[in-house]
């Protein structure tokens, strides 16, 4: 059966350099083995444009270029920190952009992809900030920016997420269920596999005239994690540093 991989919250920064190279170790062995690769978002900690110069931008999307280069099917979902992905990104590194939620067929599943954050509707603060940076003008007025002046906003925008994450109840931040179960529903989905909470795990989600099921995808802090599906196999492993 064809084999698809899944990964979500990354979060590649200059200051974490072995989940980089872990992802790119990734990206040139066990991706390699897969039909199709999909990122749901939070690739980057941030990205301030397809137009960044940074070291790290570059690596990232010469890798990938590498793996689509080699007939892997990529793909790439904007998560809350990398929503600035664009066209630019795309064109480089051989990637297929899609929009949020995605429904996609997996061995006869239908299957809907989310990054996560629309989920966590109890998070009325974050909900506010998220409508505000996916606005197209104030993303217009964004990108004129020079490079120095948006890498200056990132930073203070990472520290207010710190600050919000460390004053807010975990189960606010969390997915709500009646979220869930209505994504599900709207889209006839049987499954659905997101990131953004950070808590790797299967559920069981009842929706009254059937049964779905709901995969959360883990992060890459301290290791990696990835889903793999394989037909009815379905795993949801760890990679360890090296």
């Amino acid at each position: 059966m064809p084999l698809s991989l899944f990964i979500s919250d990354l979060h590649l920064d200059d200051e974490r350099p072995r989940i980089t190279e872990l992802f790119l170790r990734f990206l040139r062995g066990e991706a390699r083995d897969a039909q199709a690769l999909y990122i749901l978002g939070d690739l980057f900690e941030s990205w301030i444009g397809d137009d960044d110069d940074a070291p790290l931008a570059q690596s990232v999307q010469d890798a990938l270029a590498e793996l689509t280069g080699s007939g892997v099917r990529a793909y790439f979902m904007a998560g809350n920190r990398d929503f600035l992905v664009g066209g630019g990104f795309a064109a480089r590194s051989g990637v297929t952009l899609l929009t949020d939620p995605t429904r996609v067929d997996l061995a006869g599943v239908p299957t809907l992809l989310m990054h996560g954050d629309t989920l966590c509707t109890d998070d009325v603060a974050y909900q506010k900030f998220r409508a505000q940076v996916r606005d197209p003008a104030w993303q217009s007025m964004f990108l004129a920016q020079p490079l120095a002046q948006r890498r200056a906003f990132a930073a203070q925008a990472r520290e207010q997420s710190r600050l919000h994450t460390g004053s807010t109840m975990a189960q606010i931040m969390d997915v709500t269920d009646s979220a869930v179960r209505e994504a599900l529903g709207v889209h006839g989905a049987a499954r659905l596999i997101h990131g953004h909470t950070h808590r790797p795990a299967r559920h069981r989600v009842d929706l009254g005239d059937r049964m779905a099921e709901r995969i959360v995808l883990g992060d890459w802090y301290d290791q990696g994690s990835v889903l793999r599906v394989d037909g009815d196999a379905i795993a949801l492993e760890a990679r360890v540093l090296g």
